[in-house]
């Protein structure tokens, strides 16, 4: 078996150039599958890093996201008084009633209108969320003051601190800006939830979120809640709840991405059965020398189909390597959840790597397989005379 990695091996390096044109083929073909799985996964991992598994949040029964929520505020008061719910040193809930509008801003780049969503909230948010680090200060309660999300900041106009955006008839200054470790949250605007609710008219909340004393009691508030005939809420982890944000988006990119990969990928095996059977061709008389002492038509099969997966392999690492460049770009999109704008990063996972390995090693099998099936059946006389 070692004589046959070396001879493949072998064989590869003398045909640099069809080689190499073979291997970008397939890389190009591998870089475009990872990348769109990378798509989806970052979008995926950025909202399932929204939420915590330590935080319960309250929403509208069948609300597919917080935009269309309405939790009323004997809801909002019921669910706060559960005996689940974390309490401060002071003996208070540790809970925010939160409302959630789109409001429009104007990109950086393209001057272009998109929605951003502000979330009127207070500062028990910080302590729900504790990766989240500020930069400047906290908005005054009672104020027209907001904060911004660090994506939000760099992607829209008039987000940076000392910048005022219009909307609801009247002028929010940004006074601070909070990174929020890559979540969703970066890519929103915050502000005193009093505030929000007089300008824009709303005397309900999108969503109550709570810290659970214990997690593990999270099921029984679930259970209770839920059959509560005076409440009409889903109880849902928060982790879970953001997670399923994304779920419809991911899973019709990862299709999308793999549809268009098969589509590209008959080109690259094309491009390896046309290597493989230039193999084949020029290399007839090796074939039937090996055939003359003593190798069997399977070990001949097996060093072509040998060739073809190593081309593959080496394809896989270029568009691999390729890919994970895009790990250190940011873009931004629009989050079928919400309807709202949405900065995320390509992500790579070992699922991707996996993936896209075993996608590159079954095109070289399938380009590879004709070829090798021709040359294990090449005989040995009529090899040796076309020498």
């Amino acid at each position: 078996m070692k004589l046959l990695f070396s001879y493949t091996l072998r064989n590869l390096a003398v045909r640099k150039l069809t080689t190499s044109l073979t291997v970008i083929g397939m890389g190009l073909v591998v870089f475009v599958f990872a990348a769109m799985m990378m798509f989806a996964y970052g979008i995926e991992k950025t909202l399932t890093e929204t939420g915590s598994d330590d935080n319960a949040i309250f929403v509208r029964k069948a609300a597919t996201s917080e935009t269309v929520s309405l939790v009323m505020r004997s809801d909002a008061t019921l669910a706060m008084t559960q005996p689940e719910i974390a309490l401060s040193e002071g003996g208070t809930p540790i809970g925010v009633a939160e409302i959630v509008i789109l409001v429009s801003a104007n990109k950086i780049k393209t001057d272009a209108a998109a929605n951003v969503i502000m979330r009127g909230t207070t500062a028990t948010a910080m302590t729900l969320r504790p990766n989240i680090r500020l930069e400047g200060r906290m908005f005054t309660p009672g104020t027209s003051e907001i904060i911004a999300g660090r994506s939000a900041s760099k992607n829209f106009k008039d987000c940076q601190i000392g910048g005022s955006l219009h909307f609801a008839e009247r002028d929010w200054v940004v006074v601070g800006i909070f990174d929020a470790g890559g979540s969703g949250f970066e890519s929103e605007l915050w502000g005193d939830v009093n505030q929000v609710q007089q300008a824009f008219r709303r005397t309900i909340f999108a969503s109550v979120t709570m810290r659970l004393k214990d997690p593990t009691q999270f099921d029984q508030l679930k259970q209770r809640m839920e059959a509560d005939p005076r409440m009409t809420v889903d109880v849902k982890r928060e982790k879970e709840y953001y997670a399923s944000q994304s779920s419809m988006m991911a899973s019709f990119i990862s299709v999308m991405g793999i549809v268009i990969s098969i589509v590209f990928s008959a080109g690259a095996m094309i491009g390896a059965m046309i290597t493989m059977y230039s193999a084949v061709a020029n290399r007839t008389a090796e074939i039937g020398t090996l055939r003359a002492i003593g190798f069997p038509r399977s070990r001949i099969l097996t060093v072509f189909m040998l060739e073809s997966v190593w081309i593959a392999l080496l394809g896989a690492a270029l568009g691999l390597f390729a890919a994970s460049l895009m790990s250190f770009v940011t873009v931004s999109t629009t989050n079928w959840g919400s309807f709202s704008e949405l900065a995320f990063s390509f992500a790579l996972s070992p699922s991707i790597v996996i993936g896209s390995l075993i996608f590159a090693v079954a095109m070289g099998l399938i380009g590879g397989f004709l070829p090798a099936v021709r040359a294990s059946r090449a005989k040995i006389v009529d090899s040796l005379r076309a020498a």
